[in-house]
């Protein structure tokens, strides 16, 4: 019998095919669903029953269905397309993944921006933006045009250490032929696969290597915007534009208020190279930053390095704001503890006369929300509303 851990996205689209057994922790009786599958609490399972697992991509390695399954392969595996191409790392994967659908005909994006395998249309190309926790349970799968952007600490917490996350990002690379190209930060030039490397340090240097002349965005959007047009180039031989793409929503958003003054909605920033990267732009400016959330267990240190030479203001909140202030205390930054996004904006709208107020947390959202978005539009609202 096959088995299904987790009743989520990934796993809630599998399922549709019919004749698994699923696992979760909500379940507390066993039940069928619609398409005639077994719903069972997960004390229920029992590896010698069970000839194949899928985990949903959140789940940790130190779950006990994961810790006792004995044929565990993730999503990608089980649909193993022939020809993909996976696009990960720690900051805008999900941005360039929008990008690389943009320019491709024919194609479909589908991974962790939301859209599951099973869901996908076979006859499209696929683009995979694909986190550490999916790679982290493929061994089979591979692409055949591999982006990684830069790897920087997050989910900690998940992976255990920073090695291990790390570990995760680089391991598709193990798997790639020489008929495969992979795009990578040039710290990783040396790690050994069979794929063809391109290797960059920045931006400049792709634009370079593939003679762009037509680059629409600035940092931190331009690096997307490259790999993106270094991947359709890779595939027809050609440049062509991202005039007309526009990026999400929650990502150094500006808007003004009432008054005129320039807030910054920048809730997908989960972690601190995030937050680093979208704070640079506004350098010159006097900063009002809100901050916090769930840390998930990342090395705060760098941000506070960074913040310690900005005009800033720091407005905590969420459930790890002890360890922030602990920090703001440490850099001798000035903060003010808020505890809830609405105090935080209550607090900034008092003394918010020049520069811009920017909710950038460097932590995940689900302590306090649904998720980034609806942080994002929780902030939006609440500044709409300030008179």
């Amino acid at each position: 019998m096959k088995s299904l851990f987790g009743y989520g996205i990934t796993t809630k689209a599998i399922a549709k095919s019919g004749n698994w057994q699923i696992f979760d922790d909500k379940f507390k009786a066993i039940s069928k669903d619609e398409y005639g599958n077994t719903l069972l609490p997960s004390k229920e399972f029992n590896p010698k029953n069970s000839s194949l697992e899928i985990p949903s991509p959140g789940i940790p390695p130190s779950n006990p269905l994961i810790k006792q399954a004995q044929n565990l392969i993730s999503e990608y595996d089980y649909f193993n397309p022939k020809f993909s191409i996976w696009i990960t790392g720690t900051n805008g994967k999900t941005t360039t993944t929008q990008m690389v659908e943009y320019l491709l005909p024919n194609s479909q994006a589908g991974g962790n921006i939301g859209n599951p395998l099973a869901n996908m249309d076979k006859d499209k190309l696929w683009i995979l933006e694909t986190s550490s926790f999916t790679l982290h349970y493929t061994k089979i799968a591979k692409p055949s045009i591999f982006v990684l952007l830069p790897i920087t600490p997050d989910h900690i917490s998940w992976h255990g250490n920073f090695e291990e996350y790390k570990k995760a990002k680089l391991s598709p690379l193990d798997r790639m032929t020489e008929r495969d190209i992979a795009i990578i930060p040039d710290e990783f030039r040396n790690y050994p696969t069979s794929a063809y490397k391109i290797t960059y340090k920045n931006s400049n240097d792709l634009i370079k290597y593939f003679g762009f002349k037509d680059i629409i965005f600035d940092e931190p959007f331009k690096l997307d915007e490259v790999l993106a047009k270094a991947v359709y180039k890779i595939l027809y031989f050609k440049e062509k534009s991202l005039d007309g793409f526009r990026v999400d929503a929650h990502k150094i958003e500006e808007f003004l208020d009432n008054k005129k003054r320039l807030w910054i909605d920048d809730s997908k920033a989960t972690n601190v190279d995030a937050t680093i990267n979208a704070l640079k732009k506004y350098k010159n400016k006097n900063i009002y930053l809100i901050l916090g959330g769930d840390s998930k267990g990342q090395n705060l240190e760098p941000l506070f390095e960074e913040l310690k030479t900005y005009t800033i203001e720091l407005f905590l909140i969420g459930k790890d704001l002890a360890l922030f202030e602990e920090l703001a205390k440490k850099y001798n930054i000035k903060y003010q503890n808020c505890g809830i996004l609405e105090n935080a904006i209550k607090t900034i709208d008092k003394k918010f006369n020049d520069g811009v107020a920017i909710l950038s947390p460097a932590s995940a959202s689900l302590d306090q929300f649904k998720n980034y978005k609806d942080r994002g539009n929780v902030f939006k609202k609440l500044v709409e509303k300030l008179k």
